[in-house]
């Protein structure tokens, strides 16, 4: 990247990292059981509601018990249950014609990072039902309060259910793209442990990883506070105490809810703090591919790490530390070394591969164009990297024939 970018995107970060302070970030209220939403609603005035999950948790019946407290209740819930890996703009459109058709009045996204992403997208096409959904795509374009939002979380990564991000995908220009607004923050995350014991171990491992990516690019990033250090760093105690266990056992309860609340707290910290190349490259992985965003991130995240070299090393010397993979007298480099390496490790021991097989050498440039547009100037990474330069991360695991571990 040539120094004049430089300088506008560290203008950029800079400019954004003094105005934390100034912005309107929330928490959503926390509620510990499914029981706890039909009572919330009430109160709230609300006899209709939109549930937006996936087929495969409404097959499975994981709903059902919501549903069913629904009915006592008194609310109606109708259901949009077709959502995508990697939700689309027809996902979106569709929900929102049951939504309007329903005569909903709230939303509840039960799900991983992709029920959430579309049920936000959902609230803000009807916070601005003229718009387009490429229109209120970026940073700051739903202005206008979106329907009330409970986020129920069957998986421990996204953290979607505190961030103001929601991920959309476009099929046919085969790119992802991120809409940013304190107005999609859900109103209420429901951190219910026993929705998660259901979840196999291959998701839970790539959801995992996905919530230490989200601290690693936070922590090592130029946008942190005092309070998202601290928390980032809790994170990866947390994620690197229960996530195994979790992986092991599906129905170890104080796993399954030590992983959510890291989760939740990685979605607190990336939201302050940004994330960087590893997230802006898994995207364009996903829209390209529809290579699960938790599974782009754990085998990007080694990569990109060494990559960034001596930039980064004092602070992965200190998430080593944190995690118990350095005792503190090793040098940054060497402590840097071992954080990698262990990250490395658990993705091994949990089944995640060191590449993806088939990308395609001709796709790669506009991956990385993709990569760049989303990271440039706003995440504030420890080196600046122009498109030419994020291919090498498409390069290392290129062939021509797509083939993604399940």
């Amino acid at each position: 990247m040539n120094p004049l970018e430089k300088l506008v995107c560290r203008t950029v970060q800079t400019v954004f990292r003094l105005a934390i302070p100034l912005l309107p970030y929330r928490q959503p209220t926390i509620l510990k059981h499914l029981a706890d939403i039909p009572a919330q609603l009430t109160a709230d005035g609300v006899t209709a509601v939109l549930l937006v999950t996936d087929p495969d948790l409404r097959r499975l019946g994981s709903t059902a018990a919501l549903e069913t407290l629904l009915a006592e209740a008194g609310i109606h819930c109708a259901v949009y249950d077709r959502t995508r890996p990697n939700p689309t703009v027809h996902n979106v459109e569709e929900a929102r014609e049951v939504y309007v058709r329903e005569g909903c009045q709230a939303l509840i996204a039960f799900g991983g990072g992709s029920s959430m992403d579309c049920a936000k997208a959902v609230g803000a096409r009807i916070a601005y039902p003229n718009r387009s959904l490429n229109g209120l795509k970026g940073l700051l374009r739903v202005l206008r309060r979106i329907p009330t939002l409970y986020a129920v979380p069957t998986t421990a990564g996204t953290g979607s259910e505190v961030t103001i991000t929601a991920v959309i995908t476009d099929p046919d220009a085969k790119h992802k793209y991120t809409m940013n607004d304190f107005a999609l923050i859900p109103a209420y995350a429901v951190l219910d442990p026993e929705v998660t014991f259901t979840l196999p171990p291959h998701l839970t491992a790539s959801t995992g990883m996905d919530a230490l990516t989200h601290v690693v690019e936070a922590y090592i990033g130029r946008s942190t506070t005092q309070e998202t250090r601290a928390m980032a760093l809790d994170t990866v105690r947390l994620i690197f105490t229960y996530l195994e266990r979790a992986y092991a056992d599906g129905r170890d309860r104080k796993a399954r809810a030590m992983m959510l609340r890291a989760a939740y707290q990685a979605g607190l910290v990336f939201s302050k703090s940004y994330v960087g190349y590893i997230h802006a490259a898994a995207h364009s992985l996903g829209g390209q591919y529809n290579i699960p965003h938790g599974l782009a991130n754990a085998v990007l995240m080694p990569m990109v790490l060494v990559a960034y070299g001596p930039a980064a090393e004092k602070k992965l010397h200190e998430l080593a530390v944190t995690a118990g993979v350095s005792d503190g007298q090793d040098t940054d480099a060497d402590g840097a070394a071992k954080f990698i390496r262990a990250i490395r490790d658990m993705n091994r021991r949990m089944g995640i591969p060191e590449t993806l097989e088939g990308i395609r050498t001709e796709d790669i440039p506009r991956m990385a164009r993709f990569a760049a547009k989303e990271a440039n100037p706003l995440y504030p990474v420890p080196v600046l990297w122009n498109a030419r330069e994020l291919e090498r991360f498409y390069t290392e695991f290129s062939s021509e024939r797509l083939v993604i571990p399940s």
